[in-house]
């Protein structure tokens, strides 16, 4: 029979398992709490800045992004002959700083794709074993699974931005044969604006991709723990609250669009 020492070291070992139980649990908990909360702040603060650029696009630099480059494609189809070649040289830097996000994006997601193939073969145990051996690092899920599942979403991050990218490495190139070809007559603002929306088409892609950059950097936080990604996910809308609106140049761009809709008849 079992001394009243063992018995007291089995009680006390039973008490130490579950108050490890329960404080996984705990940890767990935040994963479902937290991160589908950070996940949703960040998703709240692009619904508004839409909702701003639809409605007020003088208070958002995309919208007056937007409205400058209506402008720079009237200014530059006005005379072909002499600013060609200076809307072929814009293209070709838009086109370039695509191609250099898309094969960013491509690489860190192929990276990421080996990674999870180098590890997918490892036994069940070598999850647990390596989330004990960092707990001070992690504080959340440490199973496998909700590791992958990490991966996997910063994976379709990138891939997301990759095809952004490549939209709008599309997009540009489409506007540079445009931008060369003579307006047919008396459709000549028709044809203007098209142009314009085919080149803020491909700005607004290339911004697509540049924010699923942004969301990929809150993800990778999240393999350090939910309360960095939920941190992250703040402060990096706080950041781009600043950087996506503004009010310094509103009225400027607001009178040269006006001058953009007079009519012909008052210009020469």
């Amino acid at each position: 029979m079992p001394t009243l020492k063992q018995q007291r070291d089995r009680i006390l070992i039973s008490e130490v398992r579950a108050e490890r139980r329960r404080t996984m649990v705990r940890e767990e908990d935040l994963d479902v709490v937290l991160v589908p909360l950070g996940l949703a702040v960040v998703a709240g603060y692009h619904l508004w800045l839409l909702y701003a650029i639809l409605r007020h696009p003088t208070r958002t630099v995309v919208g007056l992004n937007a409205l400058a480059r209506k402008r720079w494609v009237a200014v530059i189809m006005a005379n072909t002959e002499k600013n060609g070649v200076l809307a072929v040289q814009t293209l070709r830097n838009n086109i370039m700083a695509s191609t250099v996000l898309a094969t960013t994006a491509i690489t860190l997601a192929s990276v990421i794709s080996v990674f999870i193939g180098a590890t997918a073969g490892r036994s069940p145990a070598s999850p647990s074993s390596s989330s004990s051996s960092s707990p001070m690092l992690v504080y959340g899920s440490k199973t496998g699974q909700v590791f992958a599942v990490k991966y996997l979403a910063i994976s379709l991050c990138f891939m997301l931005a990759f095809v952004c990218n490549v939209q709008a490495i599309r997009l540009y190139a489409h506007a540079s044969f445009l931008l060369g070809l003579p307006p047919e007559e008396g459709a000549a603002e028709d044809f203007a604006a098209y142009v314009a929306r085919t080149v803020n088409r491909g700005s607004h892609a290339w911004s697509l991709g540049l924010r699923a950059f942004y969301v990929s950097l809150a993800l990778f936080m999240w393999t350090f723990g939910p309360i960095p990604m939920l941190a992250c996910s703040v402060l990096m809308c706080a950041l781009l609250y600043f950087l996506d609106t503004t009010r310094d140049y509103a009225k400027g761009i607001q009178h040269v669009h006006r001058e953009m809709s007079a009519p012909k008849d008052s210009t020469v």
